[in-house]
């Protein structure tokens, strides 16, 4: 367990035995890992011989295996301040030790943690996970890539040695084959309607957070151009806000690769009992998110990992479905929407033209 981890959860479990001299007072060391007495070595101090000596600071070089920065680490760190003291111990439990977690049962974690299954449920919902089966499949993955001796991976299949020519064709061929995936699985029959619900629109309302966020604002703004009213809300409380002014004639879409992403379900929820047409852009049909949504529209989850940097493959299957969505609405409103796009791209003419510069004489 890194000590960022630690710090996160002061108070959250009983402190430690002292460090070793020269450690952060109170905060043991993890197991099979020097101490760093030089952390607190005014510069230009000798170390003592034989005395392993931490770098000052951190190389350039690609990190030893090993020594990655850890994803799950990292969204405990940035979640920790949400969740109860409970939530926490099951948090702090799952990072320091994802091979023992991915291990038990919900019952077993609850037991590890002192908490109840409903709060270890509750701890892989707020990670991001629709349940806890799908938070033990990530731990074993997790674990697995600790343990086996490889270079620490960036995404599912490129690694911190890769070539950046390898990366590049890596990166090409996952999202030709994620854009192929997306195709074959799109209920045609869903986007046909979803699409005649967006052409005789009032209004339509967007929502998506993160890296969804931003496929909101291009679906949004392509609408725009043909001539619809559209927006794209990223925040919660505006989203919210906006879906109370909703109703029957209007649309609202979701897009959330994990189906569960509350930000996004509850201005959904609010614009189906508000009586508009709701539409969710998700990688997961069986999540939260569908029980509010008229139409479904599936995207490709196979290549897209929940420890990941950055959405990517998942970004990627979104962005298909909506060009599908634009496309195919434009064709429907080829009478106005040509009009528009033309009246669109003469307003920015000016703006595509380098203006010359001017010389002092």
């Amino acid at each position: 367990m890194t000590e960022e981890l630690k710090e996160t959860f002061t108070g959250a479990l009983p402190p430690g035995p002292p460090a070793p001299a020269g450690g952060t007072p109170g905060a043991p060391s993890a197991p099979g890992t020097p101490a760093d007495p030089s952390a607190h070595v005014a510069p230009g101090t000798p170390a003592r011989p034989g005395t392993p000596v931490g770098p000052a600071a951190p190389a350039p070089a690609p990190a030893p295996v090993g020594a990655a920065p850890d994803p799950l680490a990292a969204k405990v760190r940035a979640l920790a301040p949400s969740m109860t003291r409970s939530m926490q111990r099951v948090a702090e439990a799952v990072a320091a030790d994802p091979a023992g977690c991915a291990a038990l049962t919900v019952t077993g974690l609850a037991d590890r943690t002192g908490t109840s299954e409903a709060t270890v449920v509750r701890t892989a919902r707020a990670l991001g996970y629709p349940g806890y089966r799908d938070l033990r499949l990530a731990l074993a993955g997790l674990a697995a890539q600790r343990t086996s001796g490889r270079p620490p991976a960036v995404t599912s299949d490129i690694t911190v040695d890769d070539p950046v020519e390898a990366v590049v064709a890596k990166l090409a061929r996952d999202e030709q084959q994620t854009l192929a995936d997306t195709a074959a699985a799109l209920d045609t029959a869903q986007l046909a309607a979803a699409v005649t619900a967006l052409a005789d629109a009032r209004r339509i309302d967007v929502y998506g957070i993160g890296a969804s966020g931003l496929v909101a604002q291009d679906l949004a703004q392509k609408l725009l151009r043909i001539g619809l009213v559209a927006h794209a809300h990223s925040d919660p409380h505006v989203a919210v806000t906006g879906a109370v002014q909703l109703r029957t004639g209007d649309v609202a879409v979701a897009i959330t690769h994990s189906g569960a992403t509350a930000d996004v379900i509850e201005p959904l929820r609010v614009a189906f009992e508000r009586g508009a047409t709701t539409v969710a852009v998700t990688g997961r049909p069986d999540g939260p998110v569908a029980q509010y949504a008229d139409h479904l529209l599936t995207t490709s989850t196979a290549r897209e990992t929940e420890l990941r940097p950055a959405a990517m493959s998942s970004r990627t299957s979104q962005l298909l479905v909506v060009d599908c969505l634009f496309t195919c609405v434009t064709q429907r409103t080829y009478a106005t929407a040509a009009p528009a796009l033309s009246a669109s791209y003469e307003a920015l003419a000016h703006r595509r033209t380098p203006r010359q510069r001017t010389h002092p004489r």
